[in-house]
């Protein structure tokens, strides 16, 4: 049966499998090998997420198998500000961190002994809540990604069709990196891996113009750099090309003289 990779996230996750996006890439780069699975909500924040995270996971997974790995990808429109057009999206950076961990404990519960007390008391407060921590899939890996780097802008120029000097962004690039390094802080504290692409595509050149495409969402540069990422972390985890099998026998393993031969498995 072939592994099974889930992407969770917001709109950059729900555009990935667009052409050249970076969950198509992940899906053609493991074709025969492994399964990509799409879980992408746009506009959603952690705690929308939350309130409809069962329901999300329907299907993802089969029923004899955990996936091989979840990306958990939120925090771009938490950090919207609560002062400006999409305030209704913005998540307070306490309440995030709070939902990413309650929504990786829905996945896996981290062993208790590599929290950190004050992560043990949050995880009994979400019990209280009633979010209950069903350790889902307990073999899998949590890939957390940061929100990405904003360009601001662009966004007045995609929220308003200008650019006056009156308008303000609805996001920030300073608070996108609060809230990265937020979600930095609870990988280590659950000790998942962790992609911080907010950094990542800041190192390129122009990234404002060459790997976004409205101050937000991703070019096919931008893409790529998070594909590259998110193979990197895969890879670390002991999930690449060369660690899988291909389903069923390839085309030049076929005997053209017995070709159902092959099949016989």
């Amino acid at each position: 049966m072939r592994p099974r990779l889930v992407l969770f996230g917001d709109s950059i996750t729900e555009q990935s499998f667009d052409s050249g996006g970076w969950g198509a890439a992940l899906a053609h780069h493991f074709a025969r090998q492994a399964d990509v699975v799409l879980r992408g909500l746009s506009g959603y924040n952690t705690r929308w997420a939350l309130k409809v995270l069962d329901r999300a996971m329907e299907g993802a997974a089969n029923e004899s198998a955990d996936p091989a790995a979840v990306t958990v990808f939120f925090g771009a429109n938490d950090a919207s500000l609560p002062d400006q057009q999409q305030a209704h999206q913005h998540v307070p950076l306490e309440e995030y961190q709070t939902n990413l961990r309650a929504i990786c404990a829905y996945f896996k519960v981290a062993g208790i002994h590599i929290l950190s007390w004050n992560t043990v008391c949050l995880l009994l407060q979400l019990l209280i809540r009633g979010l209950v921590l069903q350790n889902k899939w307990p073999s899998a890996a949590i890939i957390l990604i940061t929100p990405p780097p904003i360009h601001e802008p662009a966004r007045i120029r995609d929220m308003y069709g200008d650019n006056a000097p009156s308008r303000q962004p609805e996001r920030t690039n300073e608070a996108a990196g609060t809230y990265a390094q937020a979600c930095i802080a609870v990988a280590k504290e659950l000790d998942h891996p962790v992609i911080d692409i907010w950094t990542q595509m800041q190192q390129f050149p122009d990234w404002q113009t060459s790997a976004l495409c409205d101050g937000l969402h991703f070019t096919l540069f931008g893409n790529k750099i998070l594909f590259d990422e998110v193979l990197k972390t895969l890879e670390s985890i002991g999930f690449s090309q060369q660690s899988l099998r291909s389903d069923l026998p390839l085309f030049h393993e076929i005997d053209p003289k017995d070709p159902l031969k092959a099949l016989e498995i």
